[in-house]
């Protein structure tokens, strides 16, 4: 299992993974992207974030990334992060391990909050951030309808450091050391701890 960062180049093989849930709740988009489209959102949130795909031998299990939790310039210190995996592939312990390299790459960004939204019930999802230390922070009622009826959502939030006066903004991932980068990375193997 080879977990790397993702590129615009992998875009295919991420919308693969992500038209297996186009005709679930668990996004609450109703149309599949379109290629061009969906390789947009990728070089975007590749701007400034990461953005994690997993393969073995040369098969995508899965993929994950961080995106901005909100617009306004207050949020900047905030992450939403979001994961796709194979139907066939979850319950390996593959989702906790992309989720702690993105964590610990998002400190290193000095985001200093992570947040997840889960369509409820989707016990693997809700397990995970309980599992990696988030916290339930509520949940929005009837939130969605997609599949013919409404569905919650539950938010999920996660303290990646210290929340001083007067932070430095955020940096993208970009500017991260290689050394950085590779013990982040290590999480994948086993090496170092979770955030």
């Amino acid at each position: 299992m080879n977990i790397q960062f993702a590129s615009v180049g992998d875009s295919a093989d991420l919308l693969e993974i992500y038209r297996k849930y186009i005709d679930t709740p668990i996004t609450f988009e109703y149309t599949l992207p379109t290629l061009e489209d969906f390789s947009r959102r990728i070089e975007e949130a590749l701007q400034f974030y990461p953005c994690l795909i997993c393969r073995e031998e040369n098969q995508v299990l899965g993929y994950a990334y961080a995106h901005r939790q909100a617009e306004r310039a207050a949020y900047q210190w905030n992450a939403e992060l979001s994961i796709y995996l194979d139907p066939a592939c979850t319950s390996r312990g593959l989702g906790r391990r992309m989720y702690a390299i993105l964590l610990e790459l998002l400190r290193l960004q000095d985001i200093r909050t992570a947040y997840g939204c889960v369509t409820l019930s989707n016990e693997k999802s809700n397990r995970l951030h309980l599992g990696m230390g988030f916290s339930l922070v509520g949940v929005y009622h009837n939130a969605g309808y997609k599949c013919g009826r409404w569905w919650d959502v539950a938010w999920y939030e996660k303290s990646l450091a210290s929340y001083g006066e007067a932070p430095a903004p955020p940096h993208s991932v970009h500017t991260l050391s290689p050394t950085e980068l590779s013990a982040a990375l290590g999480l994948a193997r086993g090496e170092g701890a979770a955030v």
